[in-house]
This record gives C-alpha cells, sequence and structure tokens, in this order.
C-alpha cells in the first residue's frame, strides 16, 4: 500500500510541477486581468486531493505508520523560504510585507516546528493540545502570508501600493513558491491534524485503539 501511494504522489507531482512550469512560462499567472487572480489555481487545486486523501482508507493507513514527530520537523524548511523571500525583498524583487521585515510572520512555524515535535512526541514533557495550537498557528501564519501576497498583485483588489508589487511569484520558476512549497505546508499541517483526531479518537474508542495498535505493529513484522 506504502509503495503505492507514494508512487502515485510522486507521479502526480511530477505532472504538477511539469505543468505549473509550462503555465507560468506562458505568462498563464501573470495575467491580472481576470478576477480572482490565476495565482488562486496554483494554491488551491492541490486542496481538494490533500483533504480527500487524509479521509481515505489508504491516508488514514499511512499517517498510522508515519512518525507523528516528522510531520512537525518537517514545517522547518519554512525558514529557509523566508530567508529566501527576505533576500528577494533586500534585492527589491519582492515588496518588503512579504518578509519578516514587514508582516510576514510565517518564520515562526519553522522555527518552532522541532521544538514542538520533539517535546511533544519524543521527550512527551509537553502536553498534545500544544500540537493542535502549532498546527491552527501555522495555518493562520500560511493564510496571512497567502493573503499579503494577493493583495500585493497588480489587480483591483490590490491594497499593498508600494513598489515593487509581488507579480515575480507568477512567474517561472518562482511559481514553485504558491504552487508547490505552499501546499506542501499545508498538507503537512492537515496531515498532522488528522493524525492528532485519529490518535484522540482511538484514545476513548477501545475497537480504534485495538485497529492502531495492530496497524502499528505490522510495521515490525
Amino acid at each position: 500500500m506504502s509503495r503505492s501511494v507514494f508512487r502515485t504522489t510522486a507521479l502526480l507531482l511530477t505532472g504538477w510541477i511539469i505543468l505549473l512550469g509550462i503555465l507560468s512560462s506562458r505568462g498563464f499567472f501573470s495575467d491580472f486581468t481576470r478576477l480572482p487572480p490565476r495565482l488562486i489555481i496554483a494554491l488551491l487545486v492541490p486542496l481538494p486531493a490533500v483533504l480527500l486523501f487524509t479521509r481515505s482508507k489508504a491516508g488514514k493507513q499511512l499517517l498510522q505508520h508515519i512518525q507523528p514527530q516528522w510531520l512537525l520537523y518537517l514545517q522547518s524548511f519554512r525558514i529557509l523560504v523566508e530567508v529566501a523571500l527576505w533576500m528577494l525583498v533586500r534585492n527589491g524583487a519582492l515588496p518588503v510585507q512579504m518578509s519578516f521585515e514587514g508582516r510576514n510572520f510565517d518564520v515562526l512555524s519553522g522555527l518552532l516546528a522541532i521544538p514542538v515535535g520533539y517535546y511533544c512526541f519524543v521527550k512527551k514533557s509537553w502536553p498534545p493540545v500544544i500540537v493542535l495550537l502549532y498546527n491552527i498557528a501555522g495555518l493562520a501564519l500560511l493564510l496571512n502570508i497567502v493573503t499579503i501576497s494577493s493583495l500585493s498583485l497588480p489587480t483591483p483588489l490590490r491594497a499593498f501600493h508600494n513598489q515593487p508589487d509581488s507579480s515575480l511569484v507568477t512567474t517561472f520558476p518562482f511559481i514553485y513558491l504558491p504552487g508547490v512549497l505552499v501546499p506542501l505546508a499545508y498538507t503537512l499541517h492537515i496531515f498532522s491534524l488528522r493524525q492528532w483526531s485519529l490518535v484522540r479518537g482511538s484514545a476513548t474508542n477501545p475497537v480504534k485503539k485495538r485497529d492502531v495498535l495492530n496497524n502499528r505493529s505490522e510495521r515490525f513484522t
């Protein structure tokens, strides 16, 4: 099951990356005459697939086999993303509100990822509710920067009129920031929240608890 899921995911991701590259190279996402901005497509197309997968049998089985701390540890990639955004701002390629010097505080999600994962799941010295709060806060911070970026585009909806605008993220290869890295971030949050709910549910349901234990034991047989 795991190999099939990873193979399918790899194929879909490869196809999505290729499609984003082709569309952005042809200026598809840089057409600001239409509302809502076409950038929304790159941001939201993966979301329904992620939500459906977490509700599927294969999704539940996969989440039961993933060490929960790793869904948080991987969020540390957002530190590098924020550093890259800051460098683009410093070079005059993006508006200041898209970096931690302005209104973007998403770097906190990356900085807290390893401590929360370690102390909640490895040391188990922090209560499980911290995982819930971390994921909700991480999604809120992600929504914040997506909103700021969208309101900095040269569209009739533009709210930030300082220069430059944020149209760089609609071009190749920067389209992979909203089209791949943002979906990766919210996917990890959704997976972690779903895993958290499954574990909490099994703790109060003996049948579910037995199934979780059986699935975990199969990993070592």
